[in-house]
């Protein structure tokens, strides 16, 4: 009966705390998705769910190793889930909360289309022209993570996106085609960008500075990045720090319109 009690006293603040935990707990999983790190997630709850247990059924040794293990835990929790603690900062810290509304379409109450949506159309275009010439480009494309910090390593542009001009920027001849663009909602923010690039990911010898640049980039923030290689004109798809496999233009089309929605 002292349940039902307790059920009653259900107010609006444990319901607006129900709904803070789901979220924080979805980003958790976004931000671990696809990596080694979601089973030990996944092995931390049901550890935590067991000792949970245990305690209700006043098994008390159990309970003391468990808590003791859940206590001692949260030390090498810091140190297993370092990048993904990283990323979660950066994300809360850097969300650009009032220029375009993202946090509302980031918890789907505002999912609507806008007239500054990327022309992704434009860009895969002139990825394709590119890769014909092995034209070398590397193009990052803004999300919720502000990417001013990396910005400032560049010079600033406010150019709308079209092939033509993606294309002429990464011209070989031209002054502006060294390091990567940044884009934002169809509006190239800034060129000659230079990026982390990560050293520590094994990838195959034939990708180089681009592909590690895209790599150490997408796993630092939830940016989205594409490469044009320069040595075999292959077009390459990263996100959270991996590779994404497609079939053709057409699917990575989709998949980039869908990533950036």
């Amino acid at each position: 009966m002292d349940i039902f009690k307790d059920l009653l006293k259900f107010t609006v603040v444990d319901i607006i705390d129900v709904i803070l935990v789901a979220l924080l707990l979805y980003y958790v999983y976004r931000l671990i998705k696809g990596t080694v790190a979601i089973n030990i997630f996944i092995g931390i709850i049901i550890i935590y769910g067991a000792w949970r247990l245990t305690d209700f059924l006043n098994m008390e040794l159990l309970t003391g190793i468990f808590g003791g293990f859940m206590k001692v835990g949260i030390i090498a929790l810091i140190v297993v889930f370092q990048p993904e603690i990283r990323k979660f900062l950066l994300m809360v810290g850097s969300t650009n909360l009032g220029s375009r509304g993202k946090f509302f379409q980031q918890i789907n109450f505002l999912k609507t289309e806008t007239s500054d949506t990327t022309d992704v159309d434009a860009v895969i275009s002139a990825c394709n022209k590119m890769s014909m010439s092995k034209t070398g480009a590397l193009i990052v494309f803004e999300r919720n993570n502000n990417l001013d910090f990396l910005m400032q390593s560049g010079d600033e542009m406010n150019i709308k996106v079209t092939q033509p001009i993606i294309e002429s920027i990464f011209f070989k001849n031209s002054p502006l085609h060294d390091g990567a663009i940044v884009v934002s909602n169809n509006i190239v923010k800034a060129t000659r960008v230079i990026l982390p690039v990560n050293n520590e990911k094994n990838i195959p010898q034939r990708f180089g500075l681009r592909h590690r640049a895209a790599i150490g980039v997408t796993e630092k923030t939830d940016a989205l990045a594409l490469v044009v290689s320069e040595e075999t004109g292959h077009i390459s798809y990263f996100k959270d720090g991996e590779f994404v496999v497609f079939e053709d233009s057409t699917e990575l089309n989709t998949m980039i319109k869908k990533d950036l929605a």
